[in-house]
């Protein structure tokens, strides 16, 4: 299919009275439950209008009726066409907006919603780039995408030698689309070196979660390495520590033992990789472990540490299992506190979108009450600015970051 084709407008999405109350906020997406009629007969991932009960224009987007977030936004402005010269529009203002917030090393490029292109994410490391794609409508224009965003790259004289997709996240099969990942064009060695705040990484854009590398807690780290570089910590724990970040981080601002843990060998196998590419061996080791099994352990052994950092994974996807990811998250921090010596800290976050900042400090805040300890807030950080929050589009924001001195009641 012609990319005049893709760009073709095939019906008409009408909502009910009262509805939309979050596009009407500057959302991107519409609910099946919103709608009440659909005009002509558009194929799923084709463009629609969208026109509230009254007749009003709200825009032009993508529909899927497979999927209960049947429209998603491509365009809330009346008379927008919707062709390349639009979608490079958008390359252009996320690649301007990554120069001006961050170091464009390595970062994400485009952040679905946030970057007004609705479902898709392009992260870059060093001269790779990371495709997810996430919804039908998207995932027609992911070529012209991808080659949009190495032409505007390459202006800035950076030459992008291969692309990976990683559009394997269960989500695709609510869209209807089976997941996949490979080589967009020839194939590359899969194992990237990227410098982060002096950091030396193997990425792994194969195998490695999502599109290889968490990126959004970039500047979370330097804040946990800024804080290793004054106290210089004899004791340090990581856990979650993935293919360890945070871990690294503390170690080469000079913290004289660290431990890494994570329940995946894989992670750890690639954690020792890492630490070893940065001489850190020596003082920065990990271990492969159930965090839930081993800090009851370290507790009953009377092991305390200057430095406890508990990055988990998301403990809901779903506003169903709230009340069981809340209990994940006291236990967790009540079990990590227990182990900061007096004075210490405790670098905790949640990655859960479900897991609102407010539900978040509440649950942190029963955690130290459970175990007697009284909480000084050091730092209070969100998600990198490449990873950024879109105001009234919720769907955008979703990590919380604290960095808490833990001192004992007396």
């Amino acid at each position: 299919m012609n990319t005049e084709e893709l760009y073709r407008i095939r019906g008409m999405v009408r909502l009910k009275k009262g509805q939309g109350r979050s596009l009407k906020a500057g959302g991107a997406w519409i609910y099946d439950n919103e709608i009440d009629t659909i005009e002509g007969d558009p194929e799923n991932g084709s463009l629609v209008a969208v026109e509230d009960f009254d007749g009003y224009p709200l825009g032009t987007g993508f529909i899927n009726t497979r999927s209960k977030l049947t429209v998603r936004m491509l365009s809330r402005k009346r008379g927008t066409v919707v062709d390349d010269a639009l979608i490079e529009m958008r390359v252009r203002a996320a690649w301007e907006y990554r120069k001006a917030v961050t170091d464009t090393s390595s970062c994400r490029i485009i952040f679905g919603e946030a970057d007004f292109l609705p479902g898709i994410v392009i992260d870059k490391f060093s001269d790779v780039l990371v495709v997810e794609s996430l919804a039908l409508g998207i995932d027609r224009l992911k070529p012209v995408i991808v080659e949009l965003v190495k032409k505007v790259l390459a202006e800035d004289g950076i030459q992008i030698r291969g692309v990976y997709e990683r559009s394997d996240a269960k989500v695709r099969l609510q869209e209807g689309m089976e997941r996949c990942k490979g080589f967009i064009g020839d194939p590359f060695d899969t194992k990237v070196e990227i410098l982060e705040n002096g950091v030396r990484y193997l990425v792994d854009v194969e195998d490695g979660q999502k599109t290889g590398f968490f990126l959004d807690q970039k500047y979370n780290r330097l804040a946990l390495q800024n804080l290793c570089r004054r106290i210089q910590p004899e004791q340090v724990l990581d856990c979650f520590t993935h293919t360890g970040s945070f871990a690294l981080n503390a170690g080469i601002a000079g913290s004289a033992h660290v431990l890494g843990v994570d329940a995946s060998e894989l992670a750890v196998a690639q954690a020792r990789e890492n630490a070893a590419l940065n001489g850190l061996s020596d003082r920065v080791s990990f271990q492969c472990a159930d965090v839930f099994d081993l800090l009851p352990a370290l507790e009953k052994e009377g092991r305390q540490f200057d430095v406890v950092i508990l990055d988990p994974p998301a403990f809901t996807k779903s506003r169903s299992s709230i009340k069981n990811a809340v209990k994940g998250y006291r236990e967790i921090n009540l079990r990590g506190m227990k182990l900061v010596k007096d004075g210490g800290y405790l670098a905790t976050c949640s990655c859960s979108h479900f897991m609102d900042p407010e539900l978040f400090t509440k649950t942190i805040r029963e955690a130290a009450s459970c175990v007697h300890k009284r909480l000084r807030q050091i730092e209070y950080r969100t998600q990198a600015a490449d990873h950024p929050i879109l105001w009234a589009a919720d769907e955008s924001y979703y990590l919380k970051f604290y960095i808490f001195q833990v001192c004992e009641e007396k």
